[in-house]
């Protein structure tokens, strides 16, 4: 039995077709809105409601499916490709940072858009 959740690799090319071009640096006011894990190296990070980054990781970084928490390191309010690392934290193991390799800016809107859309095809094609 199939299900209608997509793949990593999928949920990636979403994000990826999404994406613009590539960024030295964002602003980060030192929260996090939200974020996904896209396989083991790259995540969108959501810093504001509508305003989030692809980050491609010098990977793999295998925690970064599966830990509850992650945190990104800045540099006095920007977070940079290739100096700064999204790091995951996992109760009772070692912290283990991954370094930015690229910054891409999201469109935020079309993302929802695209999930949507591979959503019903998925749901259409298992009924």
């Amino acid at each position: 039995a199939s299900s209608a959740r997509p793949r990593d690799a999928d949920k990636l090319a979403i994000y990826e077709a999404n994406a613009g071009e590539r960024v030295g640096s964002f602003q980060y006011f030192g929260s996090i809105n939200g974020w996904t894990p896209l396989g083991d190296s790259a995540i969108a990070l959501w810093t504001r409601p509508n305003q989030a980054w692809l980050l491609s990781l010098y990977g793999p970084c295998p925690d970064i499916p599966y830990t509850p928490v992650i945190s990104v390191t800045n540099q006095m309010g920007r977070v940079h490709a290739r100096f700064d690392k999204v790091i995951a934290r996992n109760r009772g193991s070692i912290d283990i940072p991954c370094n930015i390799k690229e910054i891409r800016p999201l469109d935020v809107k079309a993302v929802k858009q695209a999930e949507k859309t591979a959503r019903d095809q998925a749901a259409a094609a298992e009924s």
